[in-house]
């Protein structure tokens, strides 16, 4: 088949065509277990009927204003995130990046409105914080950033989880005005930092007059057996920035904000065309009402738990395996050689998984899924593990 569409994406040899729950099929009428919903976009798994129905309804009665007049889903999607994360505002956007680019503009508002001229934000090694311009230079992954020179400034890196180094830069440079990170790096290889990282970053960043900012795109939504990464920590940040799971596929970005940080953006210092249509939020506040009707983050720990403790019993003693990493259903599973070829194998075995950093085996399962798919999950990828870490013995 040819094609159009612009040579930046390496297209895995299947095209997807529907879905139902956790399985979807492809033009071939082949079946496959999601394990990566849409990379922790379809929490809810795919053609959920609240979501559908709720598309449906909105479709038929209004999808687009722009943000030039009174958006009521907009205003109840807002107080229902507020409520959920205890923070004060929300800017809503389509993406991710999107997000994160709300973000970094507040931190640079907050250093103006201190009178730093050249305001710095700390970002860390291995994050992955989107594909704008300030989101790439953000993000600690030279591939990301390779042929889009010049970067934009203002970024200063640190390793993830290295608080003296946090510490450090704080004291010698009074011109840091945010810490930005997420509380689980998932496209660096699902690494997960000290139990106390967060709580020490809080106390840095209120030392410094800093504000704490949390990339919560893929931690968020319930994906880590929270509703937020963060409130694994007895800490409130400053700034979140949510996307992936909150629409189920429904492109819908947000910015939450608290005390000073809310109050930053005035008419005119920032906007966006789409972000916050009725339509987008119609499926967002779907996916929070079934959320929370279903218990589905209590069913995050409880789908947890059967995953991880498959995966221990088969590849815990495995020669090869580094370690099975989790926080919720954000899960890694790090190998200690290339793992890209496991992609195309599972898919052969009717099974969707994704490999990042090279060698972690990353899976996002819907909340969803049930005890019989997950054990076909555990069952699959411990097989193929096996098999390569055999074959490349």
């Amino acid at each position: 088949m040819s094609s159009k569409t612009m040579s930046n994406y390496a297209r895995l040899p299947i095209a997807l065509q529907r879905g139902q729950g956790a399985l979807v099929w492809d033009t071939d009428g082949k079946e496959y277990l999601d394990a990566v919903s849409g990379v922790a976009v379809c929490n809810l798994g795919h053609a959920h009927p609240a979501v559908a129905e709720a598309l449906c309804q909105q479709a038929q009665t209004l999808i687009h204003t722009s943000n030039l007049y009174q958006i009521p889903l907009q205003e109840t999607l807002a107080d229902k995130l507020c409520e959920l994360s205890t923070m004060d505002a929300v800017f809503f956007a389509n993406s991710g990046a999107e997000a994160n680019e709300a973000a970094i503009k507040l931190a640079r508002l907050h250093g103006h409105q201190l009178g730093i001229e050249h305001p710095l934000i700390i970002v860390t090694e291995k994050s992955f914080h989107g594909r704008t311009l300030a989101t790439l230079s953000a993000t600690g992954n030279r591939k990301v950033q390779a042929g889009f020179e010049p970067l934009v400034q203002g970024f200063v890196r640190v390793p993830y989880n290295d608080l003296r180094s946090v510490e450090s830069i704080m004291q010698a440079n009074s011109n840091v005005v945010a810490v930005l990170v997420e509380p689980v790096q998932g496209e660096g290889g699902v690494n997960i930092p000290d139990a106390d990282y967060l709580s020490r970053l809080r106390q840095l960043c209120d030392q410094h007059q800093a504000l704490l900012m949390l990339d919560e795109i893929q931690t968020g939504m319930g994906r880590t057996g929270k509703w937020f990464g963060f409130q694994h920590s007895d800490i409130q940040p400053d700034v979140i920035t949510l996307a992936k799971g909150l629409g189920n596929g429904v492109p819908i970005g947000a910015c939450l904000a608290r005390g000073n940080a809310a109050r930053l953006f005035k008419p005119g210092s920032h906007g966006s065309t789409f972000g916050g249509n009725p339509l987008a939020c119609a499926a967002a506040n779907a996916v929070i009402d079934t959320i929370r009707k279903e218990d589905l983050v209590s069913q995050v720990n409880r789908l947890a738990d059967t995953i991880i403790g498959g995966f221990t019993h088969e590849l815990a003693d495995q020669a090869g395996v580094v370690a099975i990493r989790n926080q919720g259903l954000l899960i890694g599973i790090e190998l200690d050689r290339s793992a890209g070829t496991l992609v195309q194998q599972a898919i052969d075995a009717g099974v969707l998984i994704n490999v990042t950093a090279d060698k972690v085996v990353r899976l996002l399962p819907p909340f969803i899924m049930n005890q019989t798919q997950a054990e076909h999950l555990v069952k699959t990828v411990s097989r193929l593990i096996k098999q390569l870490l055999e074959k490349n013995e």
